[in-house]
């Protein structure tokens, strides 16, 4: 009985100190960062999706002073459904471009410095398929039904000229490259970017059978709900992360696990350098906005 008073006293004691440790840590000014969600679409499968973006937004979240929590799901698809339900603040994305979630109110603050990129439909080099036109009927795998560069775009043309292709999204572009080389589809669309990424990780030949006109890579967007202070914050550690020999390292290295480009570190865009995404759903069917 008396073990069991003591127990419950010391208990007692001991839940008193943690909120009053609570209480004294909180009233002495060492307040948590503010943290916000940030979504990239996923170019690459989960996990180097994870190998590329989780050592650029810890150094983002150290010199912005505000933490970035990286919010990816399975797919491309999936992570866009994070953002259309508001449950992010920050993404890495070309899907909220359409007349309708430009309403949405996301701001344009920055971008890769990489090339522009196209959609391409594409095959292996040694594939007897030399013409879009001999796609008719055929199996050909998309990343997703989200994907722009990879899907919409090259998905319109097809459609454009009458070219009905039976579609496999495989979720995102690596695992549609897997399924084109396993022999599963016989075609598959790419992200000019990507394919040349993945030629270079891989060992891997395509034959480009068409290409788009050229588009920005994905842009780094702020949700309207953000305060003006902080998104100028994260922009500026994300804008001169090259300029800092540590931060240039990081792209460096996260660059490499991607196949990109060394040089691929980021700058300053607004909505006006994403003009093509907005002309192409001035005339892509409405199924696919």
């Amino acid at each position: 009985m008396h073990k069991g008073n003591a127990m419950t006293k010391l208990l007692a004691a001991l839940a008193r100190t943690g909120l009053l440790l609570w209480g004294l840590w909180c009233s002495s000014g060492q307040a948590q960062p503010t943290s916000y969600n940030f979504s990239p679409v996923n170019q690459f499968d989960i996990n180097l999706t994870a190998a590329y973006w989780n050592p650029i937004i810890a150094y983002v979240s150290e010199k912005s002073g505000i933490k970035l929590n990286l919010k990816i799901g399975r797919t491309s698809a999936d992570t866009t459904s994070y953002v259309l339900a508001k449950e992010v603040e920050f993404v890495f994305s070309n899907h909220l471009f359409s007349p309708e979630r430009e309403q949405l109110g996301w701001k344009v603050f920055g971008r890769r410095n990489t090339p522009t990129v196209q959609g391409q439909i594409v095959v292996p080099l040694d594939s007897p398929i030399t013409d879009v036109a001999q796609l008719k009927g055929q199996e050909m795998a998309f990343a997703g039904p989200e994907a722009f560069i990879v899907y919409k775009v090259p998905y319109a043309y097809l459609l454009s000229k009458n070219i009905d292709v039976k579609v496999v999204f495989a979720g995102n572009q690596n695992a549609a490259f897997a399924q084109l080389f396993a022999g599963k589809v016989v075609a598959a669309g790419g992200n000019s970017q990507l394919v040349e990424g993945y030629m270079r990780r891989e060992g891997r030949k395509f034959r480009v059978l068409w290409s788009s006109e050229p588009f920005q890579d994905l842009a780094l967007m702020a949700s309207s709900k953000v305060p003006e202070a902080d998104v100028h914050k994260v922009a500026a550690a994300f804008m001169d992360m090259y300029k800092d020999p540590r931060g240039r390292e990081i792209l460096h290295q996260a660059s490499k696990e991607v196949g990109l480009p060394n040089d691929a570190y980021f700058v300053s865009a607004t909505g006006a350098d994403y003009a093509a995404y907005k002309r192409f759903y001035q005339s892509a069917p409405a199924a696919l906005h």
